[in-house]
């Protein structure tokens, strides 16, 4: 399908941090707290004194090849490859995963208008540090430091790099949202699981928590549940019979059919828990989270809803609707993800230049040859401009 000058704003980019990431900016007191070290010829990250093997290659020195895993995800893997075959020859690291100008010029051959930039490694922080509030608000704000001096959160109106906001205390999160808005964010990312907190974890939507989304409901910038580590893996590795942390590259069959756990639970607990409806201006986003997990969570939220009214202030699958946005994985299919929760609530996400990504951005459309055209215009770019309060700009493709 031809892209016929369409505005494309990708959901979900990512840059790859440098060594000094969590450090630069922490605070001398926690100076112990973040670490590298080598073993057996490998550089490891260690968090509070534990090598963390979260992501292989913490440098980022040398990667996967952006799309390395296409033709896995496309038709599966009937041979029984192996991860390390699945993914094939690594590269060195370019600047344009490390500093937004190159990344700028990269866009422009790809035919990307605007993106939404994530961090990667930074996924990690917050379970490896979930008895320690104060250590993770100091971490996260040592990280959002370093993504402003590097990247700023809006690079020329075209990237906008989503800084981290932690909620363990609720006062630490505002003054964390209300300095990055400050700094020109547009968007925020908060992790899909139960906050920590001195009196044990809880979730998010709960009213505690109201003067945080008040304020980010003032502020106007779109919240972004990203896949990360949520902490699932306690649970996984009780019924497996493991303690082992979170690894994204290593996976077993029990592990992958509960994959998604963590993202359902965080958008029913938004809905039971009454937050879209105590906010009805809050917009949400579900990147890289999938989508096979959407039609399951509405056909029994309906059923609760049928049975329980008096729990929710109106009817949750409508609220879904209404505020909670999605960004499928490519292979999915995206058709039916609009016509299920409605065209305005999809968005295009590539996931560059991971390798479960596109190795080519743009060719994403081609998924949708079969979805009419103002759809395609609305996933493609015109959606998250509205979210994010930009003009949708002209085409560079």
């Amino acid at each position: 399908m031809a892209m016929r000058g369409m505005p494309v704003f990708d959901a979900d980019n990512h840059l790859y941090e440098t060594q000094d990431a969590f450090t630069r900016f922490l605070p001398d007191r926690y100076r112990r707290a973040i670490d590298y070290v080598e073993v057996r010829g490998r550089t490891k990250i260690v968090v509070r004194g534990q090598i963390s093997d979260y992501i292989p290659n913490p440098t980022f020195d040398v990667v996967a090849r952006p799309g390395a895993q296409e033709d896995y995800y496309r038709r599966g893997n009937p041979e029984g490859r192996s991860t390390r075959e699945i993914f094939g020859e690594p590269m060195r690291s370019i600047p344009a995963f490390r500093e937004p100008g190159p990344r700028l010029e990269l866009m422009d051959e790809q035919g990307l208008d605007r993106t939404l930039m994530f961090p990667t490694l930074a996924s990690l922080l917050e379970e490896r540090m979930r008895d320690d509030p104060e250590l993770t608000h100091a971490a996260v704000h040592a990280l959002n430091r370093w993504l402003y001096e590097t990247w700023r959160f809006d690079y020329e109106g075209r990237i906008f790099t989503t800084p981290v906001i932690t909620l363990p205390i609720v006062e630490r999160a505002i003054e964390e949202l209300e300095w990055v808005v400050e700094r020109g964010a547009r968007a925020v990312l908060i992790r899909p699981a139960p906050v920590p907190g001195y009196e044990g974890p809880r979730s998010f939507a709960l009213p505690e928590f109201d003067p945080f989304w008040e304020r980010v409901v003032a502020s106007g910038v779109l919240v972004a549940f990203h896949s990360s580590d949520s902490g699932y893996a306690r649970f996984t590795g009780e019924w497996s019979g493991g303690r082992g942390e979170m690894l994204p590259f290593r996976h077993d069959a029990f592990r992958m059919m509960s994959s998604w756990r963590p993202v359902e639970d965080a958008a029913a607990s938004l809905l039971c828990h009454g937050l879209l409806s105590r906010f009805p201006g809050l917009d949400v986003a579900f990147i890289e989270n999938g989508s096979t997990w959407v039609a399951p969570l509405l056909g029994n939220l309906a059923s609760v809803y049928k049975k329980m009214p008096q729990e929710f202030a109106e009817d949750p699958v409508e609220v879904f609707k209404r505020q909670v946005h999605i960004s499928p994985f490519w292979e999915e299919d995206l058709g039916a993800l609009a016509d299920l929760i409605g065209p305005t609530q999809v968005l295009f996400g590539s996931d560059y230049p991971h390798p479960e990504g596109l190795a080519d951005p743009t060719s994403y459309i081609d998924e949708m040859a079969h979805v009419p055209e103002e759809t395609v215009r609305l996933v493609m770019g015109g959606n998250l401009a509205r979210l994010m309060r930009v003009d949708a700009p002209v085409g560079v493709a």
